[in-house]
């Protein structure tokens, strides 16, 4: 596990946990040196982990994600309008599990982090989930496989991030009804891969009597060569693939089906190919693919202007889904806080549960049931773009309340 923390994290912060762990006459100094910044007010400090793929099979998308969290301690920070100042602590979670979980114990138990933010990869994000509920710190997750806020949800962690559920209701439909009902999938083998193909297929099967799954596969995670699966998807009846995967695995996979010509026979549909890093590692191989949208820089809802506005004067580029969830994340752990009065985790997550909060995708609640964000979704084709990278056309819009089925359906109910 590499620890690459900013700066900030040598701060001697004085908290629950930093209190909890004296013993006898330390203890009494211990919370002698606290009581300055023990009770709500200005000048107290929480410690957030935020915890990214700097390396590992989703590198390259990690640091966007890193961005967005950095850019929301920093508004945080800067303004009159939150009474708690952040104190960050950033490490690389490698993009595994076993990594993503030392390097939270390490930001838990060394900085006093009550509060994790991050991951992508959904099975890092699941060992998280475990580790949060063990540790009493609130999590927002990163990861967008459904068992986050799913199966294997508990009391301590939300999702900001928009569920593979979520994104299938707003592409299912669409897919079979307006590009094409033979399907074949396509997905990587773990958490989210898996999501993607389950939650995906039994919606277009639900949606449909026209839906046929003409065949599957799986590769591993991080592979490099899909030339066997692309032969085998053009060889069979399909008219549409849909691909679960993400990072360099789906810009791989489209550059080699464009390479191979499969793209002029079957319609490429992702959950991620809308996203900013797909469309600049893919370029004009992926115009006439369909993505699903959790967001993107032109919505015109909540605050999301304000926003893309602050973030490209900051970092002189626009932000993508990874910026969106890292800055949404954070952002919302302050909102609690506020809201609550305290930093103490247990009062922060009382006062999110069942939050209705303004976010840069609207108007959301981080439902009681799941902790999950009631996002909003979209379908997008990507067309020729003005530069290297395709546009984004949004074709249709799911409301949020549409996109998000009981949360019991998922496997999860924590009323």
């Amino acid at each position: 596990m590499n620890d690459d923390r900013s700066p900030a994290a040598g701060s001697s912060l004085c908290n629950r946990r930093t209190f909890l762990s004296a013993t006898g006459a330390a203890a009494t100094l211990s919370l002698a040196g606290c009581a300055g910044s023990s009770g709500g007010g200005s000048g107290e400090s929480a410690t957030i982990g935020i915890l990214n793929p700097m390396s590992g099979a989703y590198s390259t998308l990690g640091p966007s994600q890193r961005a967005g969290a950095e850019y929301a301690v920093q508004e945080i920070n800067n303004s009159d309008e939150y009474s708690y100042e952040i104190e960050p602590v950033y490490y690389d979670t490698e993009t595994t599990a076993s990594a993503g979980s030392q390097a939270a114990q390490q930001a838990i138990q060394a900085d006093g982090a009550d509060y994790l933010v991050g991951a992508i990869s959904s099975s890092v994000a699941l060992g998280l989930n475990e580790l949060a509920a063990s540790e009493e710190a609130v999590y927002f997750a990163g990861g967008a496989a459904v068992p986050i806020t799913g199966e294997q949800c508990n009391e301590w962690v939300f999702r900001f991030e928009t569920n593979t559920a979520q994104v299938a209701e707003a592409i299912s439909g669409y897919t079979v009804e307006n590009i094409g009902s033979n399907v074949w999938f396509h997905y990587a083998d773990y958490a989210y891969g898996t999501s993607v193909y389950n939650r995906t297929s039994m919606r277009m099967e639900e949606t449909s009597d026209d839906f046929t799954e003409v065949g599957q596969s799986s590769s591993s995670l991080g592979s490099s060569n899909y030339e066997s699966y692309i032969t085998q998807i053009g060889n069979s009846n399909a008219d549409v693939a849909v691909l679960g995967m993400t990072g360099g695995d789906l810009v791989t996979f489209v550059n080699q089906a464009a390479d191979r010509g499969l793209t002029e026979d079957v319609a490429l549909v992702a959950p991620t190919m809308a996203y900013k890093s797909t469309r600049a590692g893919t370029g004009a191989n992926s115009i006439g693919t369909y993505g699903g949208v959790r967001y993107d820089p032109s919505i015109d809802i909540g605050d999301n202007q304000a926003f893309v506005e602050g973030f490209k004067a900051e970092y002189d580029e626009v932000p993508g889904s990874y910026e969106r969830t890292g800055y949404g994340s954070v952002r919302l752990i302050a909102k609690g806080m506020e809201r609550a009065g305290s930093t103490d985790p247990a009062d922060v997550r009382d006062t999110l549960e069942g939050g209705e909060f303004t976010t840069i995708l609207g108007d959301i609640t981080l439902r009681e049931t799941d902790r999950q964000a009631t996002n909003p979704t979209w379908i997008s084709e990507l067309t020729e773009g003005d530069g290297e990278m395709a546009d984004v056309n949004i074709l249709s819009k799911t409301e949020g309340e549409d996109a998000l089925r009981p949360a019991s359906e998922f496997g999860c109910d924590l009323n």
